[in-house]
């Protein structure tokens, strides 16, 4: 089968990869991402019904944790389709609209996941600096409509790509990159011109580039507040509230910039590197964010052991 190049007809399938040289051991692959996605899915569905379903859990700190918890959620079931038909029923083919539709919602899933960190950034800067202040400036109202507004504006920021994509012509190559459609994946394969999609493409990564501008912003404000407090203790403590979102914005963002670098600084490398690394930026976050706050977040860990207490007596 001949999937690198095509006549100059209009092509009708793409073809979408695995971890290059291991097609053979694709069904033992799928094991653990099976397992992966399942545990992402339990978890997240499991912050989203507790924050839900207990009052003391109503709160601006963890309505947005529930917003994290849908950006992963999204994300997660936004490229289990094509996953599975790889390492789990070896077919790597999809349709252009299928792929186009695909690169859509993890464009917009991985957009919320960004502003939402910005958001629980200047949460986190808000209850340690203006402590005071905080439930009259984060009330549920306002709560809802920051969460509504960012929503609307990552969904117009991501709707010209399935538009810009449509547009174009595809020719010649059908074999994408990864094992899930991306904006600049799909847009490489074009025989027509392209110049808008890069263009726009920049665009929405500066965006990107400003939410973690922004969070590394507010922990230079967030530690300059620590750093005035006295005790040594105290400091601590107060950065600690901070651990679990720290560890987010990590988890997310440093997939993110080592596939940037490698793609920039070394376009000779393995691709098995490239292709590992676009797979954790899609599995780890929605796989990790639940394990993190659940261990770090007291209320959160107190109320799935009492659950799991209860069963179990």
């Amino acid at each position: 089968m001949a999937i690198f190049n095509t006549s100059e007809n209009e092509i009708s399938t793409f073809f979408l990869i695995g971890i290059p040289g291991m097609e053979p051991a694709n069904i033992w692959v799928s094991i653990p991402i099976c397992l992966m996605y399942l545990v992402a899915i339990l978890g997240n569905c499991t912050i989203l019904f507790f924050i839900k379903t207990e009052p003391s859990l109503h709160e601006p700190m963890y309505y947005f944790l529930s917003m994290l918890a849908v950006s992963d959620l999204g994300l997660s079931l936004s490229s289990l389709p094509t996953m599975l038909r790889i390492f789990l029923f070896n077919f790597p083919g999809i349709s252009p609209d299928a792929c186009i539709a695909q690169e859509f919602f993890i464009h917009g899933f991985s957009a919320m996941e960004s502003s939402v960190l910005l958001i629980m950034s200047f949460d986190c800067f808000i209850a340690i600096c203006n402590p005071l202040r905080y439930t009259s400036i984060l009330t549920s109202a306002r709560v809802t409509k920051i969460g509504l507004v960012f929503s609307l504006k990552n969904v117009l920021l991501i709707l010209p790509f399935p538009f810009t994509l449509k547009h174009l012509r595809y020719c010649k190559k059908n074999l994408l990159s990864h094992s899930y459609c991306l904006h600049q994946d799909v847009m490489k394969l074009a025989c027509s011109d392209n110049k808008v999609n890069v263009i726009y493409g920049l665009f929405v990564a500066l965006t990107g580039i400003l939410d973690l501008t922004f969070i590394f912003m507010s922990y230079m404000l967030i530690l300059k507040a620590v750093l005035s407090i006295a005790s040594q203790r105290e400091r601590l403590k107060v950065l600690n509230t901070c651990i679990s979102h720290i560890c987010a914005v990590l988890i997310f963002y440093v997939p993110i910039v080592s596939l940037a670098i490698i793609y920039r600084f070394a376009k000779h490398s393995s691709s098995i590197i490239r292709v590992l690394m676009a797979d954790v930026f899609l599995l780890v976050p929605p796989l990790m964010n639940p394990i993190v706050y659940c261990v770090k977040s007291q209320q959160i860990r107190n109320l799935v052991l009492g659950k799991l207490y209860h069963k179990h007596s």
